[in-house]
């Protein structure tokens, strides 16, 4: 957080008073825009790797990407592996359980944090495209108030409330899929599949027709209102605006993120198709978007309880 001095020219100060690094916080702050675009990108880039990098790993030690869920075979010899780094280890761990580890009380808590890493990548990845607008109309507004010599926090700080949400919503997710795989025997990184299957897709899909989803996605569509209404001047206010609008963004697409059990948790192909469909719905104006895809979901997801019982 810095504040510009008065006799300073707003757009052409050069922050005499600050130490080398102060003066370049003070100058990305003043024209933010570009440079949290690049933040942005850069770490759902690295997040998107490391989920590829996993998948990868899976393949190679499974010798099929068959397991993995539908369409992972169309991609599978491009994916990238790389030996004894993290996103391996995680893939073995996650492995492990599905030799009948996963009640072993030395396997279980390895597998739960394997899970919650992957769950966090995973939201690293599909959410902060989905939340470049949002942090973009941040930055413009930082910019113009620090073009006034008002005090601004860095827009990296509202990025960092919005990702602990999500970091919460991975404990959530996990817990979820160790209990689904407790009940089933599920495999770590493959799909669910009957009747849990289409339950979960069935609840994905009617949740897109619920008043809460479409207020949680007016939210996400115009975060000027919320950001100017509520402008914070301090690290902490501004850490709290970014818990606002992870609330608001969890509360849009928790049940999207949970198709990924039905698909595999470690479907690539299914995680671009979902972020692409979230980035959508939450730069749209309309809902036919939530509709058709709401409408979609159910259909499937009534198809695989209908089938798994008859």
């Amino acid at each position: 957080m810095f504040t510009p001095r008065a006799d300073t020219d707003p757009l052409e100060g050069r922050f005499d008073q600050l130490d080398r690094s102060g003066r370049m916080i003070a100058r990305l702050a003043r024209r933010p825009v570009w440079p949290v675009l690049a933040m942005v990108l850069l770490t759902a880039g690295l997040a998107w790797w490391f989920v590829l990098s996993m998948a990868g790993s899976i393949v190679e030690l499974q010798g099929s990407a068959r397991p993995l869920g539908p369409g992972m075979s169309l991609i599978s010899r491009f994916l990238p592996v790389e030996p004894g780094s993290l996103a391996a280890t995680i893939a073995d761990l996650c492995l492990s359980a599905d030799s009948g580890l996963i009640l072993s009380s030395a396997s279980f808590p390895s597998l739960a944090v394997a899970l919650f890493v992957m769950w966090l990548a995973m939201s690293a990845a599909m959410m902060l495209p989905t939340a470049a607008p949002m942090i973009r109309t941040y930055a413009e507004i930082a910019d113009t108030a620090a073009a006034r010599g008002e005090p601004v926090v860095h827009p990296a700080v509202l990025t960092a409330g919005y990702m602990s949400v999500w970091a919460l919503a991975a404990v959530g997710f996990t817990l979820v899929q160790l209990a689904i795989g407790h009940a089933t025997g599920m495999s770590a990184t493959g799909p669910v599949r009957g009747v849990i299957a289409g339950l979960i897709l069935l609840c994905a899909g009617l949740y897109q027709f619920t008043s809460l989803k479409e207020a949680c996605l007016t939210k996400c569509r115009n975060p000027f209102t919320t950001l100017f209404a509520r402008w914070k001047t301090t690290a902490r206010g501004v850490f709290r605006l970014g818990i606002e609008q992870g609330v608001w963004c969890l509360g849009c697409c928790w049940a999207l993120m949970l198709i990924m059990l039905a698909v595999g948790s470690m479907n690539v192909v299914w995680m671009a198709a979902l972020t692409l469909f979230t980035f959508l719905e939450k730069t749209g104006a309309g809902r036919v978007t939530t509709k058709a895809g709401g409408a979609i979901i159910s259909v499937w997801g009534a198809a695989l309880i209908w089938s798994a019982l008859a």
